[in-house]
C-alpha cells in the first residue's frame, strides 16, 4: 500500500472516532526544507508558457485611466482583469515585503515587525542571492519561504528577476534566482528565463519612508499619486513590448499604507482574450477557486498560476490555485474596470463602518431591554414595545437584502447604505405585523424568521453575493473569508431555522401530529446544516458542530423528551464527527479543488493542525471582551433569566404566556441559544456568534408573548403536552 493511502487511512480513522491525535508526518515538506538540493525529475524541463510577473505594489483599479496610465489601460483591454485582495497575514495592510514573501511561499506570510521594501539582493555570476534568506524560516518562522523558487529549478526551469522584491519572489530555498537586474533597462534578452518577475516600485516608493511602509492612511497627496502611477505605467508600457508572446500577469502585490485595499490583477496570454482564447479586448474578468469569485483572487493564487501556466507541480505547501477569467457577458472595458472600483468602495465602506453599525446594534438591544422592562411591568405600550421587537430582529436580514440595491455606486455609500437598512427593515416590519398572519401569536415571528433564513439560504445557493460587502457579511479587503458561510450568518441562519421550523411545528403539534412536527425540525434543520457546511457552499466548519446539538435538542424537547448535559456532549461530539467526514471527503479532492475544509484534513494529516487551533481559540478569547458584542449577550441573557424566573416583576409574564400559547416555541428558543453557546466556543468569532442568535431570537419570542399577552389569546390544547422543562441536570 502506497504512503499516501496510508496517511488517508490513518486519517479517516482520527475522523471515525473524532480524535485530531495523528502523528506528524511531515514528508511533504522535507524536499523544500532540505534547501536547494536535487529532486527527483530536475533538469528535466517541463513543457509550459513562458511567464512574465510584473509586481506594481499599491496599484488600484482607481489609479488606472485612459489618460494617465495608457499602457496599463490598454494592456487591460487585451487581459482578463479582477481584484486581487492582497491580504497576508496583518490585519492592516500588506507591506511590498509581505506580498512578495507570499508569492514566494504559496502561502500567506509575513517578515514581522513593520516593513517595507524587500532587501537588495548580492550579485552572484549572472543571478543574484537574497541575503540571509534563511533567515526567514529558521527566525522568523516562514518555512515556506522559497517554494515557488525551488519548485521552478527542482523542474529544471530557470529565472530571471528584475529587482528586489522580484529576486525574493523566484529565489528558491538558497536565496538564489538564475538571472538579476536591479531594473528593467539593464535587460537586453528577455528570453534568457522561462520565469521572469519584474518590480516596478514607482507608485509604492512615495510611500516609504526610512525603508518602512507609511502608517498614515493616505501618506501623499492625490496629485503626487497619479504623477506615481505614471511613472509606473510609463516602465510598464516600454517593458511590454520587450516580452513578446509571454504571459503577462500584473498584480498589485501589496498595499501603500495601513488601510487594505483590492489591488489590480490582469492576465495577458492563453484563455485570457474575450472569447477564452487570447487577447483581444475586454470582456473577461480573472477569478479563482480559491475566492469562488469570477473577479476576485488571493495572492497565492499568483505562486499557483505561475507554476501551472509554467508546466511546474505546484508543492503541498501552496494553498493557492490557478486563476480562471470568466466571460462579462459583452460590457465595455470601462464598464467592467468601474464594476472592479465599485468593489473595493463597498469594501472600504463595510471595513470602515462595521465598528460603528456593531455599536449602534449594542447600544438599541440594550435600550430596548431596559425599555421593555420599564413598560411591560406596567403593561404600558405594549403596541410600541412589539414593534420595536420586530423591527429589531429584521435588522440583520436588511444587511444582506441591502446588497441587491447599488448603493456603493452613489455619491455618498455610506449614508445610502445605512439609509437603505433602514428602510427595509421598517418594511419588513410593516410586512409582518400587517399581514393576515398578524393576530396569531407566532406571526410576525414566522415572517421575520423566515426571510431571515430564506435569504440566507438562497445566498448560499446562489454564491453568496449577499454576504459579500456586508455589515454581517465579510469583504474581500479584510480578506478572512471570501465565500460560504461566516459566523455570524451562521448564527442567523440557525436560529432563524428552528425558530421558523418549530413555528410550523406548533400546528402539527395543536393537531396531534406530533411525530411530522419533530421530522419537520430534524429534516428542514439538516438540510440547512449540510448546505453550512459542505465544501463550496458554507464550507463552515464550526457551524456544522454547533448546529447538530441545537437541532437534536428542539427536536428531542417537541417530542418530549428530556435533555441531559451527557446527551448534549453527544449531539456536539456528532457533529464533530460530521463535519471531519466532510472534511475528509474534501480533503480526497484534487488540491486544487479542496476548500479550507480539506486543507485542515490534509493539516490534521502531517500533524500541523495544532497552530490553527491555537489561533482560532485565540481570537475567540478575544471576543469576549468586545465592547460591540458582549453588552447584547449580557443584556439579552439578563432578560431572559430575568423574565423567567420573575415573570410578574421583569415582564408582566409574557414569555410564560409565550410559551403557554405556543408550546414549541421554547424548544426553538433553547435550540437556538445551545446552538448560539456551542457556536460561541468553536468558532474564532466567538461572542459574536451567541450575541446575534440572542439579537435574532429573544425580540422575536418577546414579540410573541406581548401578542399572547395583548389580545389573551387561548392557550391550545395539545393531544400531548410538551413538559415545561426542556432541558435536565
Amino acid at each position: 500500500m502506497s504512503g499516501t493511502w496510508v496517511r488517508r487511512a490513518l486519517v479517516a480513522v482520527v475522523f471515525g472516532v473524532s480524535v485530531v491525535t495523528l502523528a506528524p508526518t511531515t514528508a511533504a515538506y522535507a524536499g523544500l526544507a532540505a534547501g536547494p538540493e536535487q529532486r527527483p525529475g530536475q533538469g528535466e524541463k517541463a513543457a509550459g508558457e513562458r511567464m512574465v510577473l510584473v509586481g506594481i505594489p499599491g496599484l488600484m483599479w482607481s489609479d488606472v485611466t485612459p489618460a494617465d496610465t495608457p499602457a496599463l489601460w490598454r494592456l487591460a483591454g487585451e487581459s482578463a482583469i479582477g481584484s486581487l485582495s492582497a491580504r497576508t497575514v496583518r490585519k492592516d495592510g500588506t507591506c511590498p515585503y509581505d506580498g512578495w514573501l507570499t508569492v514566494s511561499a504559496g502561502v500567506r506570510s509575513a517578515v514581522g515587525g513593520r516593513c517595507g521594501m524587500a532587501p537588495t539582493p548580492e550579485a552572484s555570476g549572472a543571478g543574484a542571492v537574497v541575503p540571509e534568506f534563511s533567515w526567514l524560516w529558521e527566525v522568523r518562522e516562514q518555512r515556506d519561504a522559497g517554494s515557488l523558487g525551488q519548485a521552478l529549478h527542482t523542474a529544471g526551469r530557470t529565472t530571471m528577476a528584475v529587482g528586489p522584491g522580484a529576486a525574493l519572489a523566484l529565489a528558491d530555498r538558497a536565496g538564489r534566482v538564475d538571472v538579476y537586474a536591479a531594473d528593467a533597462g539593464q535587460v537586453s534578452d528577455w528570453t534568457r528565463a522561462d520565469v521572469v518577475a519584474v518590480e516596478i516600485p514607482d507608485l509604492i516608493a512615495p510611500y516609504i519612508s526610512a525603508d518602512r511602509l507609511s502608517e498614515v492612511p493616505e501618506a501623499v497627496s492625490s496629485q503626487a499619486r497619479r504623477a506615481a502611477a505614471r511613472a509606473a505605467d510609463a516602465k510598464l508600457g516600454s517593458l511590454l513590448p520587450r516580452l513578446g508572446q509571454a504571459t503577462v500577469l500584473v498584480a498589485g502585490v501589496g498595499d501603500h499604507g495601513p488601510v487594505p485595499h483590492l489591488r489590480v490583477a490582469m492576465l495577458r496570454g492563453p484563455g485570457a482574450g474575450p472569447d477564452g482564447a487570447g487577447a483581444g479586448g475586454p470582456g473577461r474578468t480573472l477569478g479563482a477557486r480559491s475566492t469562488h469569485r469570477d473577479d476576485m483572487i488571493i495572492l497565492p493564487d499568483l505562486t499557483a498560476t505561475i507554476l501551472a501556466r509554467a508546466g511546474v507541480a505546484a508543492p503541498p505547501n501552496v494553498v493557492g490555485v490557478p486563476v480562471e477569467t470568466h466571460g462579462t457577458g459583452g460590457g465595455s472595458l470601462a464598464e467592467d474596470v468601474a464594476a472592479l472600483r465599485t468593489a473595493d468602495v463597498a469594501g472600504q465602506t463595510i471595513r470602515n463602518t462595521t465598528g460603528v453599525f456593531f455599536t449602534t446594534l449594542a447600544v438599541l438591544q440594550v435600550l430596548f431591554y431596559l425599555t421593555a422592562f420599564l413598560l411591560l411591568r406596567r403593561r404600558d405600550r405594549l403596541p410600541a414595545v412589539r414593534s420595536a421587537a420586530v423591527a429589531l430582529a429584521a435588522i440583520p436580514a436588511s444587511t444582506y437584502l441591502v446588497n441587491l440595491l447599488p448603493w456603493a455606486r452613489t455619491a455618498q455609500p455610506v449614508l445610502t447604505l445605512f439609509a437603505s437598512i433602514a428602510a427595509i427593515a421598517a418594511a419588513l416590519t410593516l410586512v409582518a405585523l400587517t399581514g393576515p398572519w398578524r393576530r396569531a401569536v407566532l406571526g410576525p415571528l414566522t415572517v421575520i424568521a423566515a426571510v431571515t433564513a430564506a435569504v440566507l439560504l438562497g445566498d448560499l445557493l446562489t454564491g453568496t453575493p449577499l454576504q459579500l460587502n456586508s455589515l454581517m457579511g465579510y469583504t474581500g479587503v479584510v480578506g478572512a473569508r471570501y465565500y460560504g458561510l461566516g459566523n455570524i450568518p451562521f448564527a442567523l441562519l440557525a436560529t432563524a431555522v428552528l425558530l421558523v421550523t418549530t413555528a410550523v411545528a406548533d400546528r402539527l403539534v395543536r393537531s396531534g401530529r406530533k411525530s411530522v412536527a419533530v421530522a419537520l425540525i430534524a429534516v428542514l434543520g439538516a438540510f440547512a446544516m449540510l448546505l453550512d457546511g459542505w465544501p463550496g457552499v458554507g464550507s463552515d466548519f464550526g457551524g456544522v458542530i454547533a448546529f447538530v446539538p441545537g437541532i437534536a435538542v428542539t427536536a428531542m424537547i417537541v417530542a418530549g423528551r428530556r435533555v441531559s448535559v451527557v446527551k448534549l456532549g453527544a449531539f456536539c461530539a456528532a457533529g464533530g464527527v460530521l463535519v471531519m467526514t466532510i472534511a475528509y471527503l474534501d480533503y480526497l479532492r484534487p488540491p486544487a479543488s479542496q476548500t479550507h475544509l480539506g486543507r485542515f484534513a490534509g493539516q490534521v494529516a502531517d500533524g500541523t493542525f495544532l497552530p490553527v487551533i491555537s489561533r482560532k481559540l485565540g481570537a475567540m478569547l478575544a471576543t469576549l471582551l468586545s465592547p460591540n458584542l458582549m453588552p447584547v449577550v449580557i443584556a439579552a441573557f439578563a432578560f431572559l433569566v430575568f423574565a423567567l424566573l420573575r415573570p410578574g416583576t421583569a415582564s408582566a409574564g409574557v414569555l410564560p404566556v409565550a410559551f403557554e400559547r405556543a408550546p414549541t416555541l421554547k424548544a426553538g428558543l433553547l435550540g437556538a441559544l445551545v446552538s448560539g453557546v456551542v457556536g460561541m466556543l468553536v468558532n474564532d468569532s466567538g461572542a459574536a456568534v451567541l450575541s446575534m442568535a440572542l439579537a435574532l431570537a429573544v425580540p422575536l419570542v418577546l414579540s410573541a408573548g406581548i401578542r399572547a399577552l395583548q389580545y389573551g389569546e387561548p392557550a391550545p390544547a395539545a393531544t400531548t403536552p410538551i413538559p415545561p422543562a426542556g432541558l435536565a441536570g
